[in-house]
């Protein structure tokens, strides 16, 4: 903060001379002073809306990449989830089976008992801590029949396999912990980020929302007018491609021997009429969702996250994509900007930490951010540096 106070005139100082009135003005100005540089900063210090809108924006961002690490941590941990349940309740199946061979080991132990046949040996064998040390012993060996060393047999057997499984369950556990410990953690960086996002918008007054939102279209408009561009590009190149096939299927009717002019710009590989057919099918569907509010971890129906929305799209015709951005960016093959197709999914940053869903002419279709709805909006809605690539499922 620059300094309220003057510089001194320039002369020289009588010295010796100091009267009351000179005292106390001199007092009154170092109070004046002193609560001047304690005061709250100007208003000059106060952010500019360009700057607001700055941090916003990364607020969002950043809650968005928390939420793709939300989206995978829930995902491990359910998958998690459905794997401790099964080793439960195999645990629970196979202690059952234990403790049927357990009673029928006891059924031939009551059984020599009564008959005073090997009494010790057996009861010695039932108590023991693993079965398998008197299975060397002769003479508990031939006391055994068939049906008896069948019965041990499967005691053994189940005891090692419930073992096993109760010893999965137990890693399963720790790692479902583990899970949910990640899922809790990306869930409060996720409100953290939105909170601070809507703090920063509540202290704007009216005008300065106004202007803001003023800000906004411009960027808008910027982003129409290159998604225009996108779109003209792109059918001038089709349309070459177009001429350039037709001038040599017409050379190759004629017999022309001719070779193809090279002129032209080579065709880029064209999606197949399969992949037209289910991108219009999770195109409609994405088309449906427009209109329905961005919610963060959201897979529908009735809101959506950004990779909540594609991958309820592409199921929708018959394929399944991974659940969050940066698995959907390798779940299909890497196009050209140049050469992307309705359907194709279009990532976001550095960090993949937002993807839409190509419809053509350089727009498309996407569950924004916190506070707006899906809708239809320019690839270059946050500038054509944000894009990172274009993928093509299926």
């Amino acid at each position: 903060m620059a300094s309220h106070r003057k510089s001194r005139p320039s002369g020289t100082r009588v010295a010796g001379i100091r009267t009351p009135a000179l005292a106390t003005a001199a007092l009154t100005s170092v109070a004046l002073l002193s609560q001047t540089a304690n005061a709250a900063p100007s208003a000059d210090d106060k952010p500019s809306l360009e700057e607001v809108e700055k941090k916003v924006d990364d607020l969002y961002r950043q809650a968005e990449s928390a939420t793709d690490k939300y989206n995978a941590a829930k995902e491990k941990s359910a998958k998690q989830r459905k794997r401790v349940d099964t080793l439960l309740d195999d645990v629970a199946q196979r202690t059952q089976k234990l403790n049927e061979a357990r009673e029928e080991l006891g059924t031939f132990a009551a059984a020599q008992y009564r008959t005073g046949a090997s009494a010790p040996d057996t009861a010695t064998f039932l108590l023991a801590d693993s079965p398998q040390d008197y299975f060397d012993q002769n003479q508990l060996m031939g006391r055994l029949t068939s049906r008896q060393k069948g019965a041990v047999d499967d005691y053994v057997t189940e005891q090692s396999a419930t073992m096993k499984k109760r010893q999965e369950a137990t890693k399963s556990l720790e790692t479902l912990t583990e899970s949910q410990g990640d899922l809790k953690t990306a869930k409060a960086t996720v409100q953290t980020k939105l909170a601070g996002a809507r703090e920063l918008l509540s202290k704007l007054t009216a005008e300065e929302k106004a202007r803001l939102a003023a800000i906004e279209k411009e960027k808008q408009q910027e982003a129409a007018r290159k998604a225009a561009e996108l779109a003209r590009q792109q059918a001038a190149e089709q349309k070459a491609r177009e001429e350039a096939a037709a001038q040599q299927e017409q050379e190759s009717s004629s017999g022309s021997t001719t070779a193809p002019s090279t002129s032209a710009p080579s065709a880029p590989s064209a999606p197949d009429s399969s992949y037209a057919t289910k991108a219009e099918k999770a195109l409609a569907f994405a088309r449906a969702q427009i209109g329905k509010p961005y919610v963060w971890g959201a897979t529908g129906p009735g809101s959506y996250d950004c990779s909540g929305l594609t991958q309820a799209a592409w199921k929708a015709a018959g394929v399944d994509i991974p659940r969050v951005t940066y698995d959907q960016v390798n779940a299909g093959t890497t196009v050209s900007l140049s050469n992307a197709q309705p359907g194709d999914l279009v990532f976001f940053y550095d960090d993949i930490s937002h993807v839409g869903m190509y419809i053509g002419n350089g727009m498309m279709i996407h569950a924004p951010k916190p506070g707006a709805y899906v809708r239809e909006e320019s690839i270059y809605y946050d500038g054509e540096s944000s894009i990172y690539s274009v993928v093509r499922p299926a």
